[in-house]
This record gives C-alpha cells, structure tokens and sequence, in this order.
C-alpha cells in the first residue's frame, strides 16, 4: 500500500475519534453521566484499525524485502547467465566482480580477484569502447562507469566476443572484387618487324603467362584489345600480388622478341573501391600513371595516393609520329584562339626548360601572337642563354614570374613545359590563375600532377622537353622556319639531358638534333653555354674527391657555400659515374636549410625510386629530391634507407 493511503487512514481514524468525542463531551456537559460511555465504541474501531494498518505495513515491508530479495537474486543471476562477459573493476584496475563467461573465456578461468586486470590486459581503462585481442579472439569491450559512496569510482565493462564478426568482415573485404587492367607496352612497335611465326610465339607467351597469372586465384581474365587485358580479381588476390611485388613484371621481360627487345606489361589496380565502377575507374588512373612513368611497372591507387611495384626498365621508345601530329594540331588551334600566350617551367629552370620555352616561343611568334617566357631572372640555371636569346630577339620576350601574373587574364594561354608537378613550378601562383592550360614534359609521371590541362602531352620515352617541341614545330603550320637563335635554344636542352648524346637517345632523339642543325643550330655556340668558372671547377673537383663508395653507389656532400652549387652539383654527380664499378651517383648540398639531392645513373639503378621515397622524383637515370627542416648527415642517412629498401 502507498504512503499517502496510509496516511489518509490515519487522518480518517482521528476524525472518527473527534466526531465521537465532541458529542459525547455535550452529552457529559448537559448532565448525562453516560455521555463518555459513546466513546467505547469508537476507540475499539479505532484501535482495531491501527491494529490492521500496522499489520498492514509490516506485511508491505516483509513483501518489499522478499522482493527486493528476490530482485536482487534475479539481478545476480542475469549477471552470472548474461552472454558476454562483465567485470567490475575499481578505479586501479583492481578486478572486484566478473560472471562465469568472462571468467571462463576471457581470462581462461585464472584467479584474478583483487588483482589488477591491466597487469594480464592491456586495455584502455575508461575508453568508451574498444577492440580487444585475448588469446587470438577478438571482444568488444564497453564501458560504464558509476559512483558509490562507499566503493568509490566503479566500471562495468561488458566484453562482446566478435570474433566471427571480424571473420566475417575479413573474409567480405577479402573477397572484394578490384578490377586489374593491364597492357603490353609498345606491342606494335615491338612486333611489327617480326616474322609471323615469332608474332604468334609472343602472343601465346604473353597468354599463357596472364592465364597463369589469372589461375593461381579465382579471378576472371579477358583480352580487350592484341596489347590489353582485363582482370577481376578478388582483394586476397591483389594483396598477394603487392606482397610478391608484381613477380609478373619479372615473368614478361623473360619473353624475348629478338635479342635487344622484349615485353614489358604495364598494371593498374583499382584497389580501395566501393563499386566495380568505380574500381574500374580507379584502374584505369593507376594504368594511366603507370604508362606515365615509362611502363614496365604496376600502380595501385592507395589512400595515400600511389603505390608504385617495377619500373626497372627504361621507357621503351615510340617509332609513330601519330600522336605527336595529332597533338600538334591541337596545340597550334590554341596558340591561334589565345590573344597571349606564356610559357612557363619549373623552378630553378636549366636549359631544357629555358630552351624548349624559347623554342616554342620562336614558333608562336611566326603565328602572330603574342608570347613571353616567364622566368625568374635571379633563380635560374640558364643565365648565359637567356642573355644569348635577350640579345638576339630583345628582353621583351621574358617575364618574371610577378609581372606574368599582374599581365595574365581570363583568355592567357598557360603552356607548361619540362614539368608537369605543381609543387615545382615556377609560379605556383600563375598557374593557378590560369584559366586555359597546356602541358609539354617528357619526366615520369608523377602523383601531383597538373591535372586541369586543356592539353596534356606526356612522352616519359622522350630524351627532354626541348626533343619534344622539336618535333612539334615540325607538324606546326608555319609561314617559315623558325630562327637560329631558337634552334640553338632547343639543341641546348637536348644536349644537356642527353649529356651530350651519351645518355636517353632514341632514333627521334638524333632526328631531332638533324632537324636542328638543318634549321642553323650552331653546335659551338651550343657548347659555350656549358662553360663554367675555374671556381665552379675546383668546387666540382673537390666534390668528387670527398666522395665515398657503398658497394655500387658513390655518395659525396658538397662543402657549405659552394659557388654555383646547382650547376656544379649535377655536374659532379655526373663525373662519379665515371668512377669504375659505380651504378649510381648522388650529391647532397644544402641551400637556405634544404638539403638538395641531384641523383644519376646509367640505367642499372632506378634513381626516380630512390628519390621518390625521399619526396622527389624525375627520370630514372636522372632524378632529384629536396628535404627541408635536415641536416645533411641526416639526409645522408635518409638516402642510405632509401637505397636500402629499394634493393
């Protein structure tokens, strides 16, 4: 029974009393002795319901303890049956309380009473929730904490086993299908002067060897085109495959065309993807990058960006000119709807950047537009041919990178040469104010590229920029040649990427270099802007002579406020590939507190890899990379982990 019911009774008896005693006091006043005789009655009622009412509320609280008792029990009993495990745990991890499913498979029946769970667990105490690994199984544990007056700060954490959960979930992820696509690099070309019988022993390899790539899962495999395939293949499959580094990178190049060729596969993995269209999509990208790079190499889109397997081989070279006229054509119908055209490099520019701009400039010229070179006047490797150019054609033809960007408007024309990394260009701030882009580069593709280009002519095959440009100014439709001074410009580029047609050449190359020389080039002049001082001279000797040898690597560091540190350390690194046995070559040096490094091989060390890891980049016999906020023996370090993990 209620409280307020109780007291209401209580109220009702001494009502009863008042109405019982009031009239018999006036019966008592007026004279009748047996006036208070009418009280009896009423007092024996009211004790008889005081007698009832305490009954009554010792039988509620008999019936409250029972249930409380057996609420208590209940509540015991759902702790001890419940199915997951809880404990109780005090404010150091002392273990006080824990029901029979945490004490038999939790902690395997182990007697930890009043000892610290922490000390057998490690777990974050107080952490809303958490994954837990015991003994190979997995538990959910969530917390929930109380206070007690007496106990103080207690938690109850229940431990959910979700072991199959994560199975499951393992074996859902495992078995997402990623789209693999994937593509013979330069199959044309490498079969076009073959007998037939030698095309079908290649064609056949190249199956059997994607069948057996296919086979070892449970992936399908289709052929699209005679140089390009598609495969699906399940998350598992495309794990093993990065584990093993893309072993069929490594299968291909042991099929042999002839004795000098063979093939070369280039992969792209959409792994990561939400749909099948979207895997697709992202295999597709990776494909594109991995053709970028030069071939011979798999890219696997990562939530970081790429992650590249291979690319030891170099750029297999294109014999068609197709693509390079189509381009041209598409180019040339720019330059003519653009009221101004600029053309900028990257920073620091050398003579393939400052050349090939100059180069494209003379051609642009010869359309009747408007043209400048944006170039920065102070930071630059190629004073003497800007000086040469500046002297012949006027300065007019060269910005710095402030005035191109309070002169550019909406209808500018932005054509970027010799790179295609928006972190290195020249004026970052130009080419964001650009509205219409072109991009000319020959370097490996790289993941920040300028990906807004109106036109994007990529050829990672191709010696340098200024090779590139040549070979447009042939298929550019022009009232007349192009000047001297130009073709001086473009040699220039080509002879310092080749190094001296030493390193890079294709036959395009020396076709190049021939349409050149027809268009006036002079070779002397050329050459006169490779000469250096007697200072930067001794500055290169004295770097090659610090220089120390790790195995086939030579690794020097240029002393602190070396004159013309960026041309001489190319250079130096250069002259360490001619020291016997030495595969690879790299200077470090410092300037403003970032630590450059110039890299250069000839072919057997892949330096664009090395750099990458270092946050650089570039060709893979030529390759850069800057590291800020270092010291260069820290740099130095770096490198050697770098080198390391590329072995």
């Amino acid at each position: 029974m209620r409280p307020k019911y109780h007291a209401a009774e209580w109220v009702l008896i001494v009502l009863m009393l008042i109405c019982v005693l009031i009239p018999s006091a006036v019966l008592y006043a007026r004279g009748d002795r047996f006036g208070y005789y009418y009280v009896i009655p009423a007092l024996v009622i009211a004790a008889a319901a005081v007698g009832l009412l305490l009954y009554a509320y010792r039988s509620q609280i008999r019936y409250i303890a029972r249930l409380n008792e057996a609420c208590e029990t209940a509540e015991l009993e759902t702790m001890r049956r419940l199915p997951m495990g809880l404990c109780i745990l005090n404010e150091t991890g002392m273990l006080l309380q824990a029901n029979e499913l945490f004490q038999d498979e939790v902690i395997d029946g182990a007697d930890l009473f009043g000892r610290s769970l922490l000390d057998v667990i490690p777990f974050k105490p107080g952490a809303p929730e958490q994954e837990i690994c015991v003994d190979q199984r997995y538990y959910r544990v969530t917390s929930m904490p109380y206070e007690e007056e007496d106990s103080g700060r207690l938690t109850v954490y229940l431990w959910e086993d979700i072991t199959e959960l994560r199975g499951l979930r393992s074996a859902y992820e495992s078995s997402r299908p990623c789209v693999v696509l994937m593509v013979v690099d330069n199959y044309e070309d490498l079969i076009q002067n073959a007998k037939e019988s030698v095309r079908l022993e290649v064609s056949v390899a190249i199956e059997r060897l994607l069948e057996a790539f296919v086979a070892g899962t449970n992936g399908i495999l289709r052929r699209l085109k005679n140089d390009r395939f598609l495969a699906v293949l399940e998350e598992q499959h495309v794990q093993e495959l990065m584990v093993g580094k893309f072993k069929i990178l490594d299968d291909a190049r042991a099929i042999h065309v002839d004795e000098k060729n063979c093939v070369t596969l280039s992969i792209g993995v959409g792994h990561g993807a939400s749909t099948l269209q979207e895997s697709e999509t992202f295999a597709a990208q990776c494909l594109d990058m991995a053709l970028g790079r030069g071939g011979d190499q798999a890219a696997v889109k990562t939530e970081g960006g790429f992650r590249f397997f291979g690319g030891v081989s170099k750029g297999v070279e294109k014999k068609s000119r197709a693509k390079t006229r189509i381009v041209a054509g598409a180019i040339q119908e720019l330059i003519q709807d653009s009221p101004r055209v600029m053309i900028m490099g990257h920073r620091f520019a050398d003579l393939d950047a400052v050349g090939s701009a100059c180069g494209l400039a003379g051609a642009i010229y010869l359309m009747g537009v408007s043209v400048n070179v944006v170039v920065d006047p102070q930071k630059n490797l190629s004073q003497q041919l800007i000086a040469m150019v500046s002297e012949e054609v006027g300065a007019g033809l060269f910005l710095s990178p402030q005035q191109a960007i309070e002169a550019i408007t909406d209808d500018t024309l932005l054509i970027i040469v010799d790179t295609h990394n928006k972190d290195i260009l020249d004026s970052k701030e130009l080419y964001e104010a650009a509205h219409r882009i072109v991009v000319i580069d020959h370097h490996r593709k790289n993941v920040n590229y300028v990906d807004n280009a109106v036109v994007f002519h990529h050829e990672p095959y191709a010696s340098s920029a200024c090779e590139m440009v040549t070979e447009l100014l042939q298929y550019f439709k022009l009232p007349e040649p192009v000047d001297q001074i130009y073709a001086d410009a473009l040699l220039s580029g080509i002879t310092l990427d080749t190094k001296n047609f030493v390193m890079r050449t294709g036959v395009r190359t020396f076709e190049a270099a021939a349409y050149l020389r027809k268009l006036g080039a002079d070779t002397v002049r050329v050459r006169s802007l490779f000469s250096g001082s007697i200072e930067a001279y001794r500055a290169r000797t004295e770097i090659v002579g610090a220089a120390e040898l790790h195995g086939r690597y030579a690794i020097a560091c240029a002393p602190a406020e070396t004159q013309d540190i960026r041309l001489v350390a190319p250079q130096a690194a250069d002259e360490l590939l001619g020291i016997s046995k030495v595969d690879a070559a790299f200077v470090l040096y410092d300037v403003n507190g970032v630590v450059n490094i110039s890299a250069r091989s000839f072919g057997a060390v892949n330096v664009q890899v090395i750099m990458e890891q270092l946050g650089g980049g570039g060709h893979q016999t030529m390759a850069a990379a800057q590291i800020s906020g270092i010291t260069i023996a820290d740099a130095r370090e770096k490198l050697l982990a770098a080198i390391t993990a590329t072995e």
